[in-house]
């Protein structure tokens, strides 16, 4: 029994680590290509119809915000916020890029790197893939949080 605790104990505080690492990888690659080819990101967030002319200020504002989801998600103390922030950033760019396809499929990608090789339904299930991280390390994190049972050497729990 307690070889059975154990090793659920550890599964779950294995997915928290391994869910913080992709979070920040992503945000990070994504952040820093943007800005590596940042010429080209502004003009592409300008030929989006509804943005237009707060693309410039956009091309600022999303790396940005990029940066400060990965330095919330280091920080252990901020690390829920973090996933909250990823969840929105995540939330925000997928309902933006459904909405954006719906109406025209001729739109520029203005994300950079590889991801910008992505088809529209392909970045559009890349994002559901990460928001889903987001959620289940949100979900992982108040749960570990809300309730913490502590088991003695022959598997039974502390009162």
């Amino acid at each position: 029994m307690h070889n059975l605790i154990h090793q659920y104990y550890m599964r779950k505080n294995t997915a928290i680590p391994i869910i913080r690492f992709l979070l920040i990888f992503l945000f990070v690659y994504a952040a820093t290509s943007k800005l590596a080819g940042h010429a080209m990101f502004r003009v592409q967030l300008t030929r989006f119809p509804v943005l237009g002319g707060y693309g410039s200020f956009l091309s600022w504002c999303i790396p940005a915000a990029e940066y400060i989801v990965v330095v919330l998600l280091f920080i252990p103390r901020w690390f829920l916020t973090g996933l909250y922030a990823s969840a929105t950033l995540l939330f925000l760019f997928t309902a933006f890029l459904i909405v954006m396809v719906s109406f025209n499929t001729n739109l520029p990608c203005s994300c950079g790197g590889v991801i910008a090789q992505l088809s529209w339904k392909q970045h559009i299930a890349f994002n559901l893939f990460f928001l889903g991280l987001s959620l289940t390390g949100i979900y992982l994190k108040r749960k570990n949080t809300d309730k913490v049972t502590v088991f003695n050497k022959t598997g039974n729990a502390y009162p």
